[in-house]
């Protein structure tokens, strides 16, 4: 198949093409290997909780406490082992279907409610090093977005809370914007044809084995973040993710 190779550079902020070649190359038309081949990169893909804001042992805790009320006795880090990286609807089927009964109605918007408290309280902080990485990365003309599992009002509150919100303001996309969440490439690919970029164009960072999955499926390089203490290292790279422990070392990564 016939791939578009794109020779010009990107305003990192704007997320447009400020000039083209418009030459052309052939490509495998296994994208995910041909992603793997790439060395350069023009948009990076940023996931939300646990690589921009360091949110998942909060939010956790919060839905192991939400579901121990309902009868299901999952620790938070048993949370994060089943739920991690899914997106909400999903994660809410798979606890219903372990009670063997529907949630209450009212589930959702009582856990929200407190977890949002527990952010505001603690207080929720950024991804250590991840703000400085991004700046570098707009720097070099590298587009950046957001594509997360979580909904546009969690993610308002949460990087507006972190201060990250102004860094992506305009290029964040969420799960409930397409038909299937992640480990389905649907996400990421939106992301991409909204930013207009090509798949094999972009790296997806992410910290979710359903994540690096998502990234894979669609052709695109994934760089998977396991330095937080709950990373599930071994199935991060057995998903197709190249591991990295410091958001330090992301630009270098990136643009290598």
């Amino acid at each position: 198949m016939m791939f578009i190779h794109f020779d010009g550079h990107f305003d990192g902020s704007s997320g447009r093409r400020v000039q083209s070649s418009g030459i052309a190359k052939t490509g495998s038309a296994n994208c995910a290997n041909c992603a793997n081949s790439l060395e350069v990169t023009l948009l990076v893909i940023f996931d939300c909780d646990g690589v921009l804001v360091d949110s998942e042992p909060l939010a956790n805790a919060s839905f192991s406490r939400a579901l121990k009320a309902q009868g299901l006795d999952w620790s938070a880090e048993e949370t994060i082992r089943r739920l991690m990286g899914l997106s909400l609807k999903s994660a809410l089927e798979i606890c219903e279907a372990e009670i063997g009964r529907k949630l209450p109605d009212d589930f959702l918007e009582k856990m929200q409610a407190v977890t949002y408290q527990s952010f505001r309280d603690a207080p929720l902080l950024p991804v250590a090093g991840v703000k400085e990485a991004v700046l570098a990365l707009q720097a070099a003309g590298v587009v950046t977005c957001v594509a997360s599992s979580g909904t546009p009002e969690k993610m308002r509150f949460t990087l507006g809370l972190t201060g990250l919100w102004d860094l992506f303001d305009g290029r964040i996309f969420s799960a409930s914007q397409v038909p299937r969440g992640k480990p389905f490439p649907d996400l990421f690919l939106h992301a991409a044809i909204a930013m207009d970029v090509q798949p094999f164009e972009c790296t997806v960072v992410e910290d979710a084995v359903p994540g690096v999955q998502a990234a894979r499926a669609a052709g695109m390089r994934a760089l998977a973040y396991a330095g937080a203490p709950h990373a599930h290292r071994e199935a991060l790279q057995a998903a197709g993710g190249r591991l990295f422990d410091d958001m330090k070392q992301l630009p270098d990564l990136v643009l290598s």
